[in-house]
């Protein structure tokens, strides 16, 4: 018997574990899912990749209170020859049965996603008792236990590395023993968020001299300055999701494109005819426009700079992306205005929906609607839904003069920022009333 590597998670958010591990080439497609427990399943990683599974990463792209880490299952692989007789075979399966159900519990290991930290963290500790100070709790609290990772770089956040002690060392001295331990060349970190209306990161490079960064996502190449432009991890999941999208002979707008986080899945993996892609940050276009030539479908998109508000294109849309968040409430006018008139078509509007308190009024449940999450969210993720159905109706019918149906689709758990906090996708399907008579 072997025993193979497994990414052990909470029930509720496999797909999106499944999702993330299949795009970085680490899910062993040879082995099938297996329910760990009520609560748990397993998703197998090829060995090879065991290295570049960071549990720390997966968990902020993720969720924050899902399960999330490694342990070992013993498998066994049996050859059934066909010289056997069938019930030869059928005693094979038999044992082999009997054995998988005798095999002793999940032996769990060390987290590999914990290796570099403590590699981190026994490095700047020789550093500090070599400099003649002490080690202390404090100081290991104050080290990263998650970064961003693109290509060379690590980026990381601005809660680590907060104490003046650290300013004693020779910086690169320190930021070299960082990077060492975190294998990467070069390093940034993030401070926070601009207030200057594009959501640029204020960043600081630590280590190396430029701040061009590549990212790869599902076989796409994103290009852009890391102290200038926000690049989220944590969408893989719903670009993932777009990618599957069947987009053919289909206009697509994308009303906040950003670098192409989602203009590029469109292009690239969902082959949409032409994608109209709005962005106001000079930054994020010079990056955008160059991952559409990076990735060969520069042709088959229009970008068009600045406010989208002022976006002179109406009745040309199959489909309108609203990818921004908190909230995408000031597009749902823009995006209903672009929708082709004689058919409609989705709009799939990105929102940050809080269920602080139960919700216990009763919200109409949708039996072709995919939820995940607690009891209390999920009902806050209906009621929002339904609001915004009705307002999107409303909307195009001031809009247009006539009747419009306006279905949920779908309602797609992208991530959570905190408890009862979460990043959700909704689905609209919006048709003229005529085309679809009730």
């Amino acid at each position: 018997m072997d025993t193979v590597p497994c990414l052990r998670v909470s029930q509720h958010h496999a797909q999106q574990f499944r999702r993330l591990l299949q795009s970085n080439k680490c899910l062993d497609l040879n082995l099938r899912l297996l329910k760990d427990s009520a609560n748990t399943v397993l998703l197998p990683i090829l060995p090879s990749c065991l290295s570049q599974v960071d549990l720390p990463s997966l968990r902020t792209m993720v969720s924050s209170e899902s399960v999330c880490e490694i342990v070992w299952r013993q498998v066994i692989k049996l050859k059934i020859g066909f010289t056997f007789s069938k019930q030869q075979n059928f005693n094979k399966l038999l044992l082999c049965l009997l054995m998988a159900h005798l095999q002793p519990p999940l032996q769990s290991k060390k987290r590999s996603g914990q290796a570099p930290f403590h590699k981190l963290e026994q490095m700047l500790q020789e550093l500090v008792e070599n400099g003649g100070e002490g080690w202390t709790e404090e100081l290991r609290r104050d080290l990263p236990h998650s970064f961003q990772r693109h290509g060379d770089l690590i980026l990381l956040g601005d809660n680590c590395f907060t104490l003046p002690q650290w300013n004693t060392f020779d910086g690169d001295l320190l930021w070299a023993s960082v990077a060492k331990a975190t294998g990467a060349k070069r390093l940034a970190k993030m401070s926070r968020i601009s207030k200057d209306g594009f959501r640029s990161p204020i960043v600081t490079m630590l280590l190396g001299e430029h701040s061009w960064v590549t990212h790869v996502d599902n076989g796409i190449r994103y290009e852009f300055d890391v102290t200038k432009c926000m690049f989220s991890a944590g969408n893989i999941t719903e670009k993932l999701r777009v990618s599957q999208f069947d987009c053919r002979g289909e206009t697509v707008v994308d009303l906040y494109a950003g670098i192409g986080y989602f203009t590029l899945p469109y292009l690239v993996h969902a082959k949409a005819r032409h994608v109209h892609a709005c962005e106001w940050n000079p930054d994020a276009l010079r990056a955008l426009q160059k991952n559409l030539v990076t990735n060969r479908v520069s042709e088959r998109c229009t970008i068009h700079p600045g406010d989208n508000r002022e976006l002179h294109l109406n009745d040309i849309a199959d489909r309108v992306n609203l990818g921004l968040i908190p909230s995408s409430e000031d597009g749902w006018p823009v995006a209903c205005r672009l929708l082709k008139r004689t058919t409609g078509g989705f709009l799939h509007i990105h929102q940050n929906v809080t269920s602080s308190v139960p919700n216990t009024a009763a919200v109409p449940e949708d039996n072709d609607v995919t939820l995940r999450g607690k009891t209390a969210d999920r009902e806050a993720w209906q009621a929002w839904a339904h609001d915004t159905a009705n307002r999107i109706s409303c909307i195009l019918g001031g809009i247009t003069g006539a009747q419009w149906m306006v279905h949920i689709k779908h309602i797609e758990h992208v991530k959570s920022y905190a408890p009862h906090v979460h990043h959700i996708v909704l689905d609209l399907e919006c048709r003229p009333r005529n085309d679809h008579p009730a």
